[in-house]
């Protein structure tokens, strides 16, 4: 069984999505140990609650800076034996220390389809802007792995979604937000049935079905 820490500073629809997934019996082989949050208004904590997982606000501004932030909660995972975290719509970049100090798997979902509009100040609904800025026909989601970039780390899954020409940030990002819950929750399942291996940077999933 493989415990999962989830990381969330908002309203953590993407938990939701997975907590649903668990509870269904759709990822079988992993269960939800842990939520963190740096914002202690983040609906994702009472998200947690609600279905008995422990939620803990953790203020970045009780550490001196953001590698004793991180390292503080290193401990709280390996305390916790957790076998990975999902960032979910955690707006916070992890220092090299947490990467390092965790040593185990990161997992992000990105509302685009990575490279493109990834990396600094694409996120949220400004994602949706800059696709519509640049006038993409197609973005979508994707999930990838966690490394010291922004964005950059190995590519797990994407989904494709049409851009319409009256598409507006705000219905971008409802449309995106659907496949986002479908996708994270199957990256998710993948890796607790020991599905995905890394091989550089290119994830190969064992099995003929990825869906």
């Amino acid at each position: 069984m493989v415990k999962i820490a989830v990381f969330v500073s908002g309203g953590g629809s993407n938990l939701q999505a997975l907590i649903d997934a668990v509870e269904s019996g759709y990822i079988k082989n992993g269960k939800i140990v842990l939520v963190i949050s740096n914002n202690a208004g983040a609906f994702g904590l009472k998200r947690a609650e609600k279905h008995g997982i422990k939620s803990v606000f953790v203020n970045p501004k009780d550490f001196k800076t953001p590698q004793e932030y991180d390292a503080h909660l290193v401990k709280m995972l390996n305390d916790a034996q957790a076998g990975i975290v999902c960032l979910a719509g955690y707006m916070k970049i992890l220092t090299k220390e947490f990467i390092d100090g965790f040593k185990k798997p990161i997992m992000n979902i990105h509302p685009a389809l990575l490279p493109s509009f990834g990396g600094k100040g694409c996120y949220g609904i400004h994602v949706h802007e800059k696709v519509l800025e640049y006038g993409a026909k197609v973005t979508g989601c994707t999930v990838h792995f966690v490394d010291y970039g922004a964005d950059t780390g190995p590519i797990i899954l994407q989904e494709a979604v049409n851009v319409s020409a009256d598409d507006t940030p705000e219905t971008l990002q409802k449309k995106v937000l659907v496949y986002e819950h479908k996708l994270y929750k199957e990256a998710v399942k993948l890796f607790c049935e020991g599905r995905l291996k890394l091989e550089g940077r290119i994830v190969k999933i064992s099995g003929a079905d990825q869906k």
